[in-house]
């Protein structure tokens, strides 16, 4: 059984910075891509983040500069180090896992998610 559990959301105010992880269990993503998302409340999921093979990344351009995706292998787990937060920044954090290479941007093309941890950016 596959699992992703996410850890490191919580209260924070502008400017401050935040370390999420996602640990996973039950197979590994080395060879695939980790992905984080976020939802702000009324608002649809969007992407945040990749990593893949290679340590290639991709990030939405909202967060380029500030935030920074990766991963160790040997424990199986994705990190997002997230400074100079925004009040925008404010939303549930997920992360998801994705069987093939290719990096993505589309929720429906990962294959696990976790739980989500809320972060929340005071102004």
């Amino acid at each position: 059984q596959v699992q992703l559990v996410e850890s490191g959301g919580g209260l924070v105010q502008a400017g401050g910075s935040l370390r999420l992880s996602c640990a996973a269990s039950g197979r590994t993503f080395s060879s695939g891509v980790m992905g984080w998302f976020r939802q702000a409340p009324g608002k649809e999921r969007e992407f945040v983040a990749a990593i893949g093979w290679g340590d290639t990344t991709r990030y939405v351009d909202s967060v380029k500069g500030r935030f920074t995706i990766s991963r160790d292998n040997a424990k199986n787990t994705a990190y997002l180090q997230m400074n100079s937060l925004k009040p925008e920044d404010t939303a549930v954090y997920y992360c998801a896992a994705r069987l093939r290479v290719r990096l993505s941007v589309i929720s429906d093309e990962y294959d696990y998610w976790g739980q989500g941890t809320q972060v929340t950016v005071s102004s």
